[in-house]
């Protein structure tokens, strides 16, 4: 394999390759260093490369170029030859994020605004800077070409699943008024199980026993929650708990869900080519999918029209349906569901949707990111149905945050409502029976 035209620049045995290299906050001369980059892929980008030459040679002729004259240690002139190689061979500035795996996600507001997702906490990177927006703009590019995406001014927005699953979103102007945005969503590499969520407290051991009854029961379960809280990790784990003998198909926008049983048909949306046609929907994928025999039908997401269809498959013999969708409790969730199901244009009462839901939704289960960056399920709910137009739930567990600790992480306690559950007998009837010491 060829060598990047980095690896030329060794310095015997004083060179260091960027994990050697001390923190950058350790440079006396920061801002020297900034310009200095700054200024060598200034200058890549004004001098073309001559063909007879190799791009190894150019760009060690234009780094030489600008560094003469400054007294730079070997530390400092590896630092720069790296952040040059990011330049070149990989995605600038951001490479080493996305090589990272312990950030979860990347925000690029501006040149010199860039924040990462660390822990389940926000926070803004200093280290990492562009050179203006077209840089920002270039690296976008970069990072959309292998998968056959653009973005210029004529289509100035992109949504994309890189070949790595990070999921991308890219935003520049004339849409958006501050710039080029960017933010990437990263792929976790290793798939989070239910004993990761028992481990960070995310749930209790009950919590996880109902919820894998619940699943083999074959309940339709909607999880609900804002962006960011786990909403797809939890369905990707209550989708183990599916047996390797159903046929599940899948439908998301951007294919994150990683199911691991034999049988498993994944679709994905797609959007307008650049004539504005081609389009395939949410919809279009699961109204496809009733005829292609499934066990199970998993949405990662229901957002419009397609939540009518969904409820119409599960209440038509297709048991065991999942799906997510932004809310910010189970409440919220159903009547946002609703909601959806009327802007799908078919002219039915509100009492018959209504009734299709009660028929429908067996539990909805919310997760939340709480103000200390931690995931918890905060509420298990039934449903019980409609009264007087208000929707019933009978929760049956939830957290109740009692406080904020001196460290700045989030008190509270898991509770269980022991009270009669519309759901359990229907548990017993279908084979559940270990479940008897929490609910008995």
């Amino acid at each position: 394999m060829a060598r990047s035209f980095v690896e030329e620049f060794e310095v015997k045995e004083e060179d260091t390759r960027l994990k050697d290299v001390p923190d950058y906050d350790a440079f006396t001369n920061k801002k020297l260093l900034d310009e200095l980059r700054n200024k060598i892929i200034q200058n890549l980008i004004d001098n073309n490369t001559n063909n007879q030459i190799s791009m190894a040679s150019f760009v060690r002729k234009q780094i030489d170029k600008s560094l003469e004259g400054y007294d730079l240690s070997v530390v400092e002139r590896s630092y720069i030859n790296n952040l040059i190689d990011n330049e070149i061979n990989g995605y600038g500035p951001i490479t080493e994020l996305l090589d990272d795996p312990s950030i979860t996600e990347i925000m690029v507001n501006g040149t010199n605004e860039i924040y990462i997702e660390l822990d389940g906490r926000i926070m803004k990177d200093d280290s990492v800077s562009f050179i203006n927006d077209d840089h920002i703009i270039r690296t976008i590019q970069r990072l959309i070409q292998p998968i056959g995406r653009t973005i210029d001014t004529s289509s100035p927005m992109v949504d994309a699943r890189l070949s790595d699953g990070s999921r991308l979103n890219a935003i520049i102007p004339p849409l958006s008024l501050n710039g080029p945005v960017l933010t990437i969503r990263k792929f976790k590499r290793e798939l989070a199980g239910i004993e990761d969520f028992l481990r960070n407290g995310t749930m209790t051991p009950y919590m996880a026993r109902f919820i894998e009854a619940c699943v083999k029961s074959r309940m339709n379960i909607i999880v609900c929650g804002g962006t960011g809280s786990g909403k797809t990790t939890l369905l990707n784990v209550m989708s183990s708990f599916i047996g390797d003998e159903e046929r599940i198909i899948t439908i998301e926008d951007a294919a994150e869900l990683r199911l691991e049983q034999n049988h498993v048909i994944s679709l994905e949306t797609r959007g307008t080519n650049y004539e504005g046609t081609g389009e395939i929907t949410i919809r279009d994928l699961v109204i496809n999918s009733l005829r292609m025999r499934p066990d199970r039908i998993i949405v990662g997401e229901v957002r419009g029209k397609e939540a009518f269809d969904m409820m119409q498959a599960m209440n038509t013999g297709h048991e065991g349906g999942m799906t997510t969708l932004h809310a910010n409790s189970p409440k919220d969730a159903l009547n946002r569901l609703e909601t959806m199901m009327l802007m799908a244009g078919m002219e039915i009462p509100i009492k018959a949707i209504r009734e299709y839901m009660e028929n429908a939704i067996d539990i909805v289960i919310n997760i939340s990111r709480l103000t200390d960056g931690k995931r918890k399920i905060t509420s298990i709910c039934e449903v019980v149905g409609f009264d007087r137009d208000e929707i019933k739930l009978n929760e049956i567990f939830a957290f109740n945050q009692t406080g904020i600790t001196e460290e700045g992480e989030v008190d509270g306690e898991f509770v269980l409502n022991k009270a009669t559950l519309k759901i359990y007998d229907r548990l017993k009837s279908r084979g559940i029976t270990n479940l008897k010491d929490i609910f008995e």
